[in-house]
């Protein structure tokens, strides 16, 4: 009593702040200390024998003098902690219980009573003493935090109990955590945790017969308590989200915690949209420590949005709005990168669409930063492959269903399209389903115009590169095993379709881009394991892939590599200085190339859709051609790759075309060489035509090629010893190829173009006879003399194959022809028809 007499007379004049600064200003003064001490030693005596006695006097005197006698309970408290704890509840929820009955008590629930507790002034007949409780408990929590745990677990299951007021326990807790949030975060996550469907059916039953102001201001009190959870607030929304909308197979479904959790999503809703702006003069806007515990787990909240459940992703999707206006600026782009990451439906992609169409109002950059947040997240390499081509499919998705109605896919598209060059990188990606959704992707953005000329050149390399992986990949059991890739979800027609179309869109931006990709794909079929797609072989000459035998005894030094060294180093285009590698002395003659190392079947179908690309690609260098033709650009683009791929030298060597009667003379050496292109790589005569179908004509821009071929042809037949042309099967076909090349490219007249149909017939000498007819027409129309580039000067202008006129007057040259129609009438007097002038 005396205690209590001190503290209530001097509480105006210390002027201590909380209840820790006035146990420390008591406690500093001896008088007070020593009763303090003397009362712990009779209480400590006393406490065995008549514990109640003991309490109530302590209580007693604290309900006399509080809240001025707190810091003498909270003390002895700290040193009876088993005893005081319980006791300081049960006398708190007694007067909680007496104040909510009394005729002046509380009428408006508890929601009513948390206003009167929080002020008005603490007295014997005035509002609970729940001030003095929550400053007492206060104290104690951080050397005692688990037996007040414990005890507030029991008074909750106490309260369920038959006749133990459930109305006022929980009511009382509420209160208590409500003014108390160290309380709260200490015993909320062991209090959702004893919420089991038993113990929620218990309180519907006992909280179901109140009236419905009651129940109003019981779910006011909860909703205030959910916004300033923080520490469990996770796996608060978990408890709430299962208990409201749970899967069938669980129990029960109380329709208040559906109620509750629209009436926390719109408490949520007024918190957020009422912080203010940011501005220069406001303060910083309070915190909401539910959502601020939920910052960082979006992509949590977006795995359970997307499972669709009809309520459940409903509440999830509100939720993931507001935590995105409220962690802006970086919980929005975050949120919908998740949801295009992780959606693997167009339902669940359509998420995506409706949060942006919520957060647009108020976020107008937001696309902007997704996309950034799409880039950072690819560029880091943080996404397992699967996941990274899920989000590709998903972006290609949105900018290519793009309507006026949802702007996200197109202006998603526009900030994409800013880091071409580095999404084209995905095409070299080691996984074929992430390669693939990136050309899909790339494929559905659009073009691009500010990009720089090295950027373009990337962008291009990486699609010509993915091309070619995508032919390397097997396609039925025959094939050999390609590199380790996978074609993923996506079959690899789709793939290689998409991969053509990339093409023809980079081509169809600019000039330079189309020559570019024309270069680049000639370039790379022509080379290393590309060229064995379309059943090129390699050179004998070539080093082997396997590490090479170690040298003989027999022979001390390689005359072969010599002889390489030798030709590598000094060029001498005739003479008897040039060197032919037809062997090693003492070794023999080389190794004749083996057989292609892919089945025919498969190299047809390679060369097929190699040729279709290639062909897309040169319609798209000239979009303003007519239909089924081909325009000059391309084609164009095609014959330089060509002629620097067959003979790199011609820029370089003698333009101007030998003496009629010697077609080989002075150019031998690289004669051979363009033959052994040729027989290296049948894709040649292929890419001939391509040039050859060009309007107006630009065939005549690979006359190195044609000069070298024909005159090795020549050459050939000229050597030749067989009774029949067709004992040279390779040979036979190249003659006819290359007469039917210069007709087609309007180089030769449709009279001299049919020669090709007499081959098959004649002897190798007759060939020879017809070949160098055509030798003497192209000398007569070109020439090459005074040319810088040996291209027949009139050859740009020809316009229309079959128009002899423009070609000039082929009767100089038909003698040979008609001289061996004579000599073959009996075989070939059926055609004799077709070759007149």
């Amino acid at each position: 009593e005396l205690l209590g007499q001190l503290s209530s007379r001097y509480a105006g004049r210390h002027g201590a702040r909380g209840l820790n600064e006035l146990l420390q200003l008591w406690t500093g003064c001896e008088a007070t200390r020593t009763l303090l001490e003397l009362y712990g030693q009779c209480f400590g005596a006393l406490l065995g024998s008549c514990p109640d006695a003991c309490v109530a006097a302590l209580l007693d005197t604290s309900l006399q003098h509080s809240p001025h006698f707190d810091w003498v309970v909270a003390h002895v408290g700290g040193a009876f902690p088993g005893t005081i704890i319980s006791r300081v509840l049960a006398c708190g929820l007694k007067d909680y219980c007496a104040h909510l009955e009394a005729p002046g008590g509380v009428t408006g629930g508890t929601g009513g009573g948390a206003a009167a507790a929080s002020s008005s002034p603490s007295g014997p007949g005035g509002a609970p003493k729940l001030a003095s409780v929550v400053g007492i408990l206060g104290h104690l929590a951080s050397r005692h935090g688990a037996s007040i745990r414990q005890e507030l677990l029991r008074l909750f299951h106490a309260s369920l109990a038959p006749g133990g007021g459930a109305r006022g326990g929980v009511g009382f807790l509420l209160q208590l955590a409500l003014l108390s949030p160290p309380l709260l975060g200490a015993v909320w996550g062991e209090l959702v945790a004893a919420l089991t469907p038993p113990v929620l059916a218990q309180l519907h039953q006992r909280f179901a017969p109140l009236p419905r102001e009651e129940l109003e201001g019981l779910g006011g009190v909860l909703v205030r308590l959910l916004g300033q959870t923080s520490a469990g607030a996770p796996r608060t929304l978990r408890f709430l989200l299962d208990t409201a909308a749970p899967p069938p197979r669980l129990g029960i479904r109380p329709p208040a915690c559906e109620r509750l959790l629209a009436l926390l999503l719109l408490h949520l809703q007024k918190l957020v949209h009422g912080r203010g702006g940011p501005g220069p003069g406001d303060p910083p806007a309070r915190p909401i420590p539910f959502l601020e515990a939920l910052r960082g787990r979006e992509r949590d909240l977006c795995l359970e949005a997307l499972r669709l459940e009809p309520k459940r992703s409903l509440w999830l999707h509100q939720l993931l709005g507001l935590l995105a206006v409220y962690a802006a600026p970086h919980g929005p782009p975050e949120a919908l990168f998740h949801l295009l990451a992780l959606a693997t439906s167009p339902q669940q992609l359509a998420l995506a669409t409706q949060l942006h169409a919520v957060l647009a109002p108020s976020l107008a950059d937001l696309p902007a930063a997704a996309a950034a947040a799409c880039v950072r997240r690819i560029h880091a390499g943080a996404l397992p492959p699967p996941q990274l081509a899920r989000l590709l499919r998903n972006l290609s998705f949105l900018v290519a269903a793009t309507t006026p109605e949802d702007p996200l896919g197109r202006r998603l598209g526009t900030e994409l399209g800013q880091n071409l060059p580095e999404l084209a990188q995905l095409l070299l990606h080691s996984d074929g389903d992430v390669a693939g959704a990136a050309a899909l992707l790339l494929c559905a953005l659009p073009a691009p115009r500010s990009l720089r000329p090295a950027q373009l050149h990337a962008v291009l390399r990486a699609a010509v590169h993915h091309l070619f992986l995508l032919l390397r990949l097997p396609t039925d059991f025959g094939d050999p095993p390609g590199p380790p890739r996978t074609a993923g979800t996506t079959t690899q027609a789709s793939s290689l379709a998409h991969g053509a179309r990339l093409l023809e869109r980079l081509c169809a931006t600019s000039p330079s881009a189309a020559r570019a990709a024309l270069q680049l794909l000639v370039e790379a079929a022509l080379r290393g394991g590309n060229a064995e797609l379309f059943g090129a072989f390699a050179p004998p000459g070539d080093p082997p892939e396997e590490p090479p035998e170690p040298p003989k005894t027999s022979c001390q030094a390689s005359l072969l590599d010599a002889n390489r060294r030798f030709a590598a180093a000094v060029d001498f285009p005739g003479g008897v200085c040039s060197v032919f590698h037809a062997g090693v002395i003492g070794e023999g003659l080389k190794t004749p190339p083996g057989p292609p190392r892919h089945p025919q079947h498969r190299i047809s179908r390679n060369a097929q859709t190699f040729l279709g690309v290639l062909l897309r690609c040169c319609r798209a260098a000239d979009p303003d051609s007519p239909p089924g033709t081909l325009g000059c650009e391309g084609p164009q683009a095609v014959a330089a790759a060509l002629v620097e791929a067959v003979c790199p030298w011609a820029a370089g060597g003698d333009p101007n075309w030998p003496p009629q009667d010697e077609p080989g003379r002075g150019s031998l050496e690289r004669d051979l060489g363009v033959l052994r292109r040729f027989r290296q790589h049948p894709l040649l005569f292929p890419l001939l035509r391509v040039v050859a179908a060009g309007r107006p004509p630009v065939l005549a821009r690979c006359w190195p090629v044609l000069r070298g071929l024909l005159a090795t042809l020549v050459a050939h037949w000229d050597a030749c010893r067989e009774p029949s042309a067709s004992s040279s099967p390779w040979h036979l076909r190249a003659s006819c190829a290359l007469v039917g090349c210069l007709a087609e490219g309007a180089m030769l007249p449709p009279v001299l173009g049919k020669a090709q149909e007499l081959f098959p017939r004649l002897a190798p000498f007759e060939v020879k006879l017809l070949l160098l007819s055509l030798w003497g027409y192209l000398r007569e129309q070109g020439g090459g003399q005074g040319n810088p580039r040996g291209v027949p000067p009139r050859a740009p202008q020809r316009r229309g194959l079959g128009r002899e006129g423009e070609l000039g007057d082929p009767g100089g040259c038909l003698a040979a022809l008609h001289s061996v129609l004579h000599r073959n009438v009996g075989s070939l007097g059926v055609l004799a028809g077709r070759f007149r002038t």
